[in-house]
């Protein structure tokens, strides 16, 4: 559950609306990203509640900032925060100092808000930089999710140590799906949803076997799209079997479980 609402900017930040003349406010965007703050996570809280199901949400640092009460509330509703950078300011063109003070900056924001400091991390557009799981290992993280090559959690080696790798999706992630508010229907999305959970646990029982779902707040959290994850979280567990993991879990099941895939990163 990605918390994002308050720190994107101005202009070409995915909103459904034309393009407009960088000088001029975008007034009407505003309202579309505020939607994830009012209306949009507070629905999907309330779907985790009813299922009883614990998820990670990964927090930009300004959107935090602006709204640190939802914040609290995720956390004390029993789910995970995760580090999502300071700002909208892509990661991967920023030189090393600036990559770090970001990361500083959005601990500080967490941990302002919700009295935890987050252990994963997830960059803008999964786009980091050659630097970038250096940094977060000594700056005390855990894990990482910008990785699409596997449908099972991995471990690497940074700066010596171990360091889990929780796999991201863009299959089952309602940007890459919805993009703005098409063309993809809810129906459609739950028809995916359930398509991809039964290949995975059909092949679950020869190999371990992880489903990532991505949600945004002003994306994921409108009525009919939560309609269509209700009713996928409820056949889903109706298979045994079946857990609901938030990811910082999953990454201590990466760090401890024999047989996990080594993952190698090169520049």
């Amino acid at each position: 559950m990605q918390f994002e609402a308050g720190a994107q900017s101005e202009h070409n930040n995915g909103s459904p609306f034309p393009v407009m003349e960088q000088s001029l406010p975008d007034l009407p965007a505003r309202t579309w990203f505020d939607y994830g703050i009012y209306e949009g996570i507070p629905r999907l809280l309330n779907l985790w509640d009813k299922h009883n199901i614990k998820v990670t949400s990964h927090m930009v640092g300004e959107a935090v900032r602006k709204h640190p009460e939802l914040a609290h509330e995720i956390v004390a509703r029993g789910h995970e925060a995760a580090a999502h950078g300071q700002t909208w300011t892509p990661h991967w063109t920023m030189d090393n100092a600036t990559e770090r003070a970001s990361y500083e900056a959005n601990i500080a924001a967490i941990e302002a808000a919700t009295g935890t400091r987050p252990t994963g991390f997830n960059a803008f557009w999964l786009r980091g930089t050659p630097n970038t799981l250096s940094i977060l290992a000594s700056l005390g993280f855990r894990y990482h999710i910008d990785d699409l090559s596997r449908d099972e959690p991995m471990r690497t080696q940074i700066n010596g140590l171990p360091f889990a790798v929780v796999p991201y999706t863009l299959r089952m992630n309602d940007i890459a799906r919805f993009g703005a508010e098409g063309p993809l229907t809810a129906a459609a999305f739950g028809q995916e949803l359930r398509d991809e959970f039964d290949q995975l646990y059909s092949e679950s029982a020869s190999r371990r076997r992880m489903m990532s779902i991505s949600t945004h707040d002003r994306i994921a959290g409108t009525p009919g799209r939560v309609k269509a994850l209700d009713d996928f979280i409820t056949y889903a567990k109706s298979h045994s079997g079946v857990v609901f993991l938030r990811k910082d879990q999953i990454a201590d099941l990466a760090l401890t479980l024999p047989n996990v895939p080594e993952r190698v990163y090169r520049d």
